[in-house]
């Protein structure tokens, strides 16, 4: 957080609504350093997510405030997003997975009902090898997506709350009240 003591009310407000969602147990949010010199104003949210099979996803959720806009942003916020998990093999080599890793985002801002525009990003999908005496496995898949966009009022928490959906669809959690039968116990 930049200079938060001096910070505009519009910011307080902002940061105090994403500060208010309450994540589903398996996401864990937690603030961390803001980037300094994108905004006069920054705050930042760090997450790491195990969903089945020990699937990992890592991610941060910054927002940033100029209280006088910039052209780009279309207002005086925006919100950026990374995110990154690990994925199998198999599922590294579907050609539409960079399009459904959009629609995670796409879909989470939508039915968290938050209000937006301006939004773009990329979805990447790495793999490397390794040799030598680097420890892990041999080889490794993982897809990225960078993106942002502008929220339409301070009222962040949809945001937040998307951005928690958002890393469960990256691991592969079913959505809350939804039992995976492996999940299920024996009655």
């Amino acid at each position: 957080m930049t200079a938060m003591t001096q910070a505009p009310e519009e910011f307080h407000a902002a940061v105090a609504a994403l500060q208010s969602v309450r994540p589903r147990p398996e996401v864990t949010l937690e603030p961390i350093r803001a980037p300094q010199r994108l905004a006069p104003w920054a705050y930042a949210l760090g997450c790491e997510t195990v969903g089945p099979g020990d699937v990992k996803a890592s991610g941060r959720l910054v927002l940033l405030y100029d209280p006088e806009g910039q052209e780009a942003w279309n207002g005086v916020f925006r919100l950026v997003v990374y995110v990154r998990a690990g994925l199998d093999r198999e599922l590294a080599t579907d050609p539409f997975l960079p399009a459904v890793g959009w629609s995670w985002l796409t879909d989470a801002l939508e039915a968290s009902g938050a209000s937006w525009s301006t939004l773009g990003g990329t979805v990447t999908e790495t793999s490397s090898a390794r040799f030598g005496d680097i420890a892990g496995p041999t080889r490794t898949d993982d897809l990225e997506l960078r993106a942002s966009w502008t929220p339409d009022d301070a009222d962040l928490a949809p945001h937040g709350e998307a951005f928690c959906q958002l890393m469960s669809s990256y691991v592969g959690l079913p959505p809350v009240g939804v039992t995976m039968f492996e999940q299920r116990q024996s009655l």
